[in-house]
Parts: structure tokens; C-alpha cells; sequence
């Protein structure tokens, strides 16, 4: 038996009102979202990250006639029985099909900036799902990190409408899943600005933080900085990448899980930032780490 979901993604504003969009804009902008949606769903049903979409498997995307009222389209994400775990006694379109919709939501959000907790979402949900029968492999917010730079691209795309002819000025992303509708997402100038810039600044900076999340394949993770108040990604520089740092790090990681903000878990670190257009911080790259002295 195979279960269904759906995502909308609909433009707003300028011609989009009458209708109609510039044709390659639109063509661009439906290529990175059948892209994004295809990596995600692979990555919820086998755990493993692809790079093509015509890679995907156990599952299929289609695409409906674009609706009346501005300028809408509707996905259809079919999830094959060959492409999931063993069902057990779970509803698939209550849970498969709400893990896929709470992944992609987070990539989304994730990537045009705004900060989700991937402990009390997606790791709440798969925390639920190992204690019944596992429908679908443990994903880890490393993975999902890594299909982010994989989906970047793709995301980007999705604006062109807004960003290039300008035949849109926003676009908003759902999922629905029977009938409940959800809302993911607006795209607009400001959050195209924020994927599609990203500038170095010139000098590295002194920052405090703890580990919440390290790749030991990828030199990169995520670290929770004081001056942000939310996890920053983070990629080690070459020189960087040697057995006491990476020792600091996972050090770090591991205090943090067992004791949150806890001041054993903070490391004093020195990195160049990576910047959007406005001034926002999207990564850094550290350079060096040492552990904050304890008082």
C-alpha cells in the first residue's frame, strides 16, 4: 500500500496575481523543488544522502495542474511499501508521512535562516518512533546538516520568480497531509538575500560556544554561540583538523549533551565568519579552540 502527501508551493504579488510567471523563472523554480523534496524524502526512507534527484528510491513525485488563485502548484509525494521499514501498527500517513513533512520543513527553515531545535522536533519524533516499530532508519542532525549544503542550491532556486523577472514577489511552501494544511515557509527578497549571499569576513573573531553536533567524516557540525543565541554551522579549517582540537571538540559535544549551557562543555574559539548580505551569520570556519578556564 502506498500513502501520499502533498506539498504547495504558490506565488504571490506582481503577475503572479494574474496568473502567470515568467516561464523560465518558473521552470527554474519548480526544478529546485521537486529537487529538495526528493532528497529529503530519500534521506527519511533510507538514510543516506543523494545528490540526484532521479536518484530517489521508494517513492515518486508528481506534479498537478497549477491551481486558480494566484499561481499555485501541488507536488504529490507517493511513498512506496518497497521504500519504508516494517509498518507494525502505525499509521504511515499520520508518522512516515509526518517525518517526511518535519524534515523538509526543517532543511527549509534551516536554510533561509531561521533557527529549529532539532532535539524537540525531529529528534523528538524519532525518539517516539523507537518505541514502537521503527518505519524508517534513525537520521542524525549531522545528515541532515549535510543534505542542506546538498539542497542550498535548490532552495535558492525556488525564488527566481521573486529574485530574477520579478513576475512574483513572495512564495509561500506548505505540506498536506489529509486534510491538514500547513504553512513551512515564505520566500521573499529577504530570505533570498539570505541564501543566495554569503560573504567572508576579513579578520577571524573570538567567540565562546559549545558543541551541539560534530560530523567526525566532514570536519564540520554545529556550535551553540553566547552571542547568537542559536547553534551555528561550523567547518575546521585544514589546520585545524588535528587530534587535540578534534579531541576539544568532541569533549565539548559530549558535556554539552549531559549538561546543556553547562560552563565544563564551553570552549573559546577563533574563527573567520561567513556572512549574508545584511549582515547575518550563516557559518564559521575556526581556526583554533581552547577550553574556557572554569572559575
Amino acid at each position: 500500500m502506498a500513502v501520499s502527501l502533498k506539498f504547495a508551493l504558490s506565488f504571490e504579488g506582481n503577475d503572479a496575481d494574474d496568473h502567470v510567471l515568467d516561464f523560465y523563472d518558473a521552470a527554474d523554480a519548480l526544478t529546485g523543488f521537486q529537487r529538495s523534496l526528493a532528497l529529503t524524502t530519500h534521506l527519511v526512507l533510507h538514510g543516506e544522502i543523494i545528490t540526484q534527484a532521479p536518484a530517489l528510491r521508494g517513492a515518486r513525485i508528481l506534479i498537478k495542474s497549477p491551481e486558480p488563485g494566484s499561481w499555485k502548484v501541488i507536488t504529490v509525494v507517493t511513498l512506496l511499501a518497497s521504500g519504508a521499514h516494517t509498518l507494525g501498527t502505525a499509521p504511515r500517513d499520520t508518522v512516515l508521512g509526518h517525518l517526511v513533512a518535519s524534515t523538509y520543513d526543517y532543511i527549509v527553515n534551516e536554510t533561509l535562516g531561521f533557527h529549529v531545535d532539532f532535539d524537540s522536533t525531529l529528534g523528538k519524533q524519532y525518539d517516539e518512533l523507537n518505541q514502537r516499530n521503527r518505519i524508517a532508519p534513525q537520521i542524525t542532525q549531522s545528515q541532515v546538516d549535510s543534505l542542506m549544503e546538498k539542497t542550498e542550491s535548490s532552495i535558492r532556486e525556488m525564488h527566481r520568480p521573486i529574485a530574477a523577472s520579478q513576475t512574483a514577489n513572495l512564495a509561500k511552501v506548505s505540506s498536506i497531509i489529509g486534510r491538514n494544511s500547513t504553512q513551512i515557509a515564505t520566500l521573499d527578497s529577504t530570505t533570498y538575500d539570505y541564501v543566495n549571499v554569503t560573504k567572508q569576513v576579513e579578520q577571524p573573531v573570538q567567540l565562546v560556544g559549545r558543541v551541539s553536533s560534530y560530523n567526525i567524516n566532514t570536519f564540520g557540525g554545529r556550535i551553540f554561540l553566547d552571542t547568537e543565541n542559536r547553534p551555528i554551522p561550523f567547518d575546521l579549517a585544514e589546520g585545524s583538523k588535528d587530534p587535540h582540537t578534534i579531541e576539544l571538540i568532541t569533549s565539548s559535544l559530549r558535556n554539552n549533551a549531559r549538561n546543556r549551557m553547562g560552563a565544563d562543555g564551553a570552549l573559546n574559539v577563533s574563527a573567520f565568519l561567513f556572512e549574508s548580505s545584511t549582515g547575518r551569520l550563516k557559518k564559521i570556519l575556526i581556526t583554533h579552540v581552547s577550553v574556557v578556564p572554569q572559575t
